[in-house]
């Protein structure tokens, strides 16, 4: 069991975790899908095993410049790339 457990840590390390499929940065409908994993699967039929509720976009949590703050991580699109900023 002690192996399993630094195989989970080495799995869920910053340097090691790298996103299969591109993360969207402003979603249309973000409420509609569950945000936890690469599956991005929609609310009614999570597939990850999860089953008790979804994972919030950080579009939802912190608002549209939420890329602005913190490290994600992610490669951010300069701002004339982004569009003008909603009304």
């Amino acid at each position: 069991m002690g192996s399993r457990i630094i195989w989970l840590k080495r799995a869920i390390s910053p340097a090691n975790h790298a996103m299969a499929k591109k993360f969207p940065l402003h979603p249309s409908h973000p409420e509609r899908v569950c945000w936890g994993c690469d599956k991005y699967c929609p609310t009614d039929a999570m597939g990850c095993g999860n089953g008790s509720s979804r994972t919030q976009h950080p579009i939802e949590l912190l608002g549209d410049d939420w890329l602005d703050y913190g490290d994600w991580g992610i490669e951010a699109p300069d701002a004339s790339a982004r569009g003008p900023a909603p009304a």
